[in-house]
């Protein structure tokens, strides 16, 4: 494997060097083969165009010159390239930098940097290759039995990319124990266990930090913008953050949901224990019969812990704390209580139905008392000035008439 990957490396280095090599020979011979009057004019015409970096160039054989008069023009066109926009004319100016002044030392780093990124990309590309076909066959198996559901543009695309090739080097940080504790909570919040690991999100936040400078760059180019690239390490910036807001937006709404299908799963389940069922087979039931949400997944991740040894209490907390919900914490704790003291959870599951609706309807009746005082501010700054026009219009015009 070593050595394939040595001689792809060297195979794409040859490429990159004599597409480098030929076109900077056909430029060099493209003008070789033309005279002094020639080349400058067809760079006059370019800057005449519009292009700066040939009005900083003609310049440049002009200032070359012993004679005042061409210097004089030299430095003429070397000013329209700086206002323009080009840095090398406005730095010549300031410091008087020579014509092309280290062009061949960056030229030949740069040369030097690109062999060392496909050195990288190809290293990186056939590392541990059967490791990863491996994990990325069962991962498509879990994919296969899971419900299939959209979690974004970004994600969907940015996962192949750092999944294959961030992930394995976050997984081998030190720190990799705090971005566990870290991450592992949200993750569960927001119901994407199964989806990213905290190892997976972090890489994310990483990968970022290049992508949507890249998309940035992109859509800059096909727009044909001018938006400053001073602005990059902002676009990285909001790159690492974005993640964050993502998932921090996910788990509010799943919260939404689990609230929502509360009152309907707890009478459910109140109902199916009443009826003489047990407290799994009456969890089972609701599954069933209710809508497929946060909540119904949730009881069934409960199920499945308890089915593989977990204890009701412990399967309770795991619970809890996944959805790190107050309604649920104290759903959750009431069960415990009363599983501890043996107590039947029949008429308490029915009590705290009850409870759970009356306070969806004072929460409701909240939102309704506050929606007069949110459309306030609407109705001040947008339909008060409209009606306004409206009214005071006619008046206004019958005044001016009777002016004139």
């Amino acid at each position: 494997m070593k050595k394939w990957v040595y001689r792809i490396f060297l195979v794409l280095f040859v490429l990159v060097e004599l597409l480098v090599s030929n076109n900077s020979y056909a430029q060099k011979k493209r003008y070789d083969d033309l005279s002094t009057r020639e080349v400058l004019k067809l760079l006059k015409d370019a800057c005449k165009r519009g292009q700066m970096a040939n009005c900083y160039e003609a310049g440049q054989m002009y200032m070359s010159s012993d004679k005042e008069a061409l210097k004089a023009k030299g430095k003429k066109l070397i000013n329209k390239a700086c206002d323009g926009g080009h840095d090398n004319a406005c730095d010549y100016l300031k410091g008087g930098l020579a014509r092309d002044t280290g062009s061949a030392i960056l030229f030949y780093s740069s040369i030097g940097l690109i062999g060392f990124a496909i050195f990288l990309v190809t290293i990186m590309m056939f590392q541990d290759e059967e490791e990863f076909k491996a994990a990325e066959k069962l991962d498509d198996s879990e994919k296969s039995n899971a419900p299939q559901e959209n979690y974004g543009i970004v994600l969907r695309y940015s996962k192949p990319f750092f999944k294959r090739y961030v992930t394995p080097i976050v997984s081998t940080m030190k720190s990799k124990k705090k971005i566990k504790e870290k991450y592992k909570r949200k993750l569960a919040s927001a119901g994407l266990t199964n989806v990213l690991s905290p190892e997976d999100f972090f890489s994310f936040k990483i990968f970022l930090i290049v992508g949507f400078p890249i998309v940035f760059i992109a859509v800059r180019v096909f727009l044909e913008e001018t938006w400053p690239l001073s602005i990059i390490p902002v676009v990285g910036a909001v790159g690492f953050v974005y993640p964050d807001i993502w998932i921090k937006g996910r788990i509010q709404q799943r919260q939404k949901d689990i609230i929502m299908a509360m009152p309907f799963c707890v009478d459910m389940l109140a109902l199916s224990v009443e009826a003489g069922l047990d407290f799994i087979a009456a969890m089972t039931k609701v599954i069933e019969k209710a809508k497929v949400t946060p909540l119904s997944q949730e009881f069934e991740t409960m199920i499945k812990e308890i089915k593989i040894g977990a204890s009701r209490a412990e399967a309770l907390r795991n619970l809890a704390w996944r959805i790190d919900l107050i309604q649920i914490s104290s759903f959750c704790a009431t069960l415990i209580a009363a599983d501890s003291v043996g107590a039947s959870i029949g008429p308490i599951l029915k009590s705290l139905a009850v409870e759970i609706r009356q306070k969806k309807s004072s929460e409701v009746e909240k939102a309704g008392a506050t929606a007069a005082t949110k459309i306030l501010f609407p109705m001040l700054f947008l339909i008060v000035p409209a009606v306004f026009i409206i009214v005071a219009a006619p008046i206004v015009l019958e005044l001016v008439m009777e002016k004139k």
